[in-house]
This record gives C-alpha cells, structure tokens and sequence, in this order.
C-alpha cells in the first residue's frame, strides 16, 4: 500500500471511528509508529482536522463538524460500492478485490450490510482455468515487463507474440489484453481464452503514449450494421436491456419490430442466432440472405452427420 492510499483509508476510518490509537494503525497498515505520526502530519498540514488525545485510551480522532459537512462516503455509499463489488468479485476472481471488501467491511456497520441489492453472475468453470494467465498479464502491467505467448486466433491459426501489456479488460463475459505486439507494431487486443503458453519476460519495457492506444480503440470496433427484425414477446425484455424501449415497436398481435445495430461479422450472426425461431430478420434484404446462408451452414452440419 502506498502512501496516498494509506491517507485516504486513515481518513476514511477515522470518519466511522472515534478514536484510533497509533498502535491499531500501525499494526492494520504493518508499518512503524513514526510512520503513522508523519501520516498524521501530513493530513493536519493538508487542512484535515485531525485532533490527538493523550493516556492509555487516547488516539487519533477527526473533527465531528468535519464529519457532518464534508463527508467523504457515507454508510450508504459504502455498502453501495460492497454490492457492486461483491458481484464482480466473482468476475474479476481477484485477491485485491476480496481484500477491498473486507476492508470496506471494516468501516460499515453489520446492520448496514443487509443489502437490498444482490448481483449474480454465472461462476463458469473455465474463468478459474484462466486465472494464472489473468495473475501474470496482471503482474507483468504492474511490473512493466513484456509478455510473450502463443495467440491462437479465430481461424485455428497460432503465433507467438511477444507483447507490451498495458491494461486487462473485462468485456460481457471475457477477459481481454490489451497491449502494444513487437510483432505486429501495433496496439492489440488479445482475448485470454486464445492465449496459451503465457510466460512474463525478464526485459522491461518504457510504456508508449497510452492516448495512441485509445485512438487506435476507436478505430478497433467492428463496423455495424441497422437491421429490423421481428420479435416474439417473450424476448422483448432482453432488446429493451441492450438497446433500449425506443428500439422497439408495435407491429402486430404476435411480434414486435425492433431496429438495432449489430457487427457486421460472424459474430452478429452468432448473437442473432441464439434467439432462435424468437427472432426473424426482415431488413436489408442483403443481410438476410447473408444470415440465411450462415444458418444454412450450421444445418449443414447435422444434415451431413444424420445421412453418415
């Protein structure tokens, strides 16, 4: 923990608690008494009104006018941020974040935690199998060390990448690396999952202006494309999550007509597909024999296993 994150967890005790002695400090952030004595300094110097109290039971308190009109987060804000961050944790599948909690958990009152919101996320056996690869991008992004890995892309197709990792991203339902490829010379997303053979290289690397990478993101996004389909009601809430109630109108006693946007690439016919017999394209004429021709393949498929 460094130093700033040190002032803003004393700060943030102090604001639920009392009085803390130097030793609890000391002894919750395992660093010396002096050290918390210049932590003390530096907030007093920073105009946070932190007051001392002398004997046996004495400590550190803050004052309670600053607790009232300049709070930093409340009971309700905390257990708000616990909910959000007890149902990621089964994403993220990060010791960090269950340390976090425990932390927060430390600040709120039991009665608080009875929240009125629970999130739920599928715990996939497979998001434990990429765990190590998950550690490794992670400490090597922390410790500015190349990574270097066999890529297995969409077609089946394996190269070895040695890479600059700058940042994991967690997209839907999987994770992602993005980074800077040596081989390529440019920024690249890597989806974990086709990742295999991950090794942290002994050479560091100095990181290039991150601003290129989010300007090379803009332009990464698949092209899209406005189709009109029919919709039974049954997945009617699914579309209004994703795109909204004006994506949506009437159109008869049986279906809806929705207008969305969708890559125009296999993986918007992979996404139209899962709504099954839910779900008929009737706009542009060009896309619908485009999606015939995908669903024709997949029929293909069980028609050449059924006559074996």
């Amino acid at each position: 923990m460094d130093k700033v994150e040190r002032l803003i967890s004393i700060i943030m005790i102090l604001l639920k608690k009392n009085v803390v002695s130097t030793t609890e400090f000391a002894q919750l952030f395992n660093v010396s008494k002096r050290t918390i004595l210049r932590d003390m300094e530096t907030l007093s110097l920073s105009n946070i009104p932190i007051y001392s109290i002398n004997g046996v039971h004495g400590g550190y308190g803050i004052m309670d006018e600053y607790k009232v009109d300049k709070r930093l987060l409340s009971s309700s804000d905390l257990v708000n941020i616990l909910t959000a961050l007890g149902g990621l944790e089964q994403i993220l599948i990060s010791e960090e974040v269950d340390i976090t909690i425990k932390k927060i958990e430390a600040m709120v009152s039991p009665l608080s935690l009875k929240s009125s919101i629970q999130l739920s996320f599928y715990g996939w056996e497979g998001r434990s199998e990429i765990l190590h690869t998950l550690k490794t991008c992670q400490e090597s992004i922390l410790k500015r060390r190349l990574v270097s890995f066999d890529y297995i892309d969409k077609n089946g197709t394996t190269t070895n990448r040695i890479v600059e990792p700058y940042q994991l991203h967690f997209s839907d339902s999987s994770w992602y690396l993005k980074g800077f490829c040596l081989h390529r010379q440019r920024y690249r997303t890597f989806k974990l999952s086709r990742i295999d053979h991950l090794i942290m290289d002994e050479n560091t690397f100095n990181p290039r202006n991150y601003l290129l990478e989010q300007e090379h993101e803009a332009s990464y996004q698949p092209q899209l494309v406005a189709i009109k389909a029919l919709i039974s009601p049954s997945i009617k809430g699914q579309f209004i999550e994703r795109y909204g109630r004006k994506s949506i109108e009437n159109y008869s006693s049986e279906y809806f007509l929705a207008t969305i946007y969708v890559p125009q690439n296999s993986i918007g016919f992979q996404f139209l597909a899962s709504f099954g017999t839910n779900l008929e394209i009737v706009e542009p004429k060009i896309y619908v024999e485009e999606f015939r021709d995908y669903l024709n393949k997949m029929v293909e498929k069980y028609i050449s296993k059924g006559s074996h």
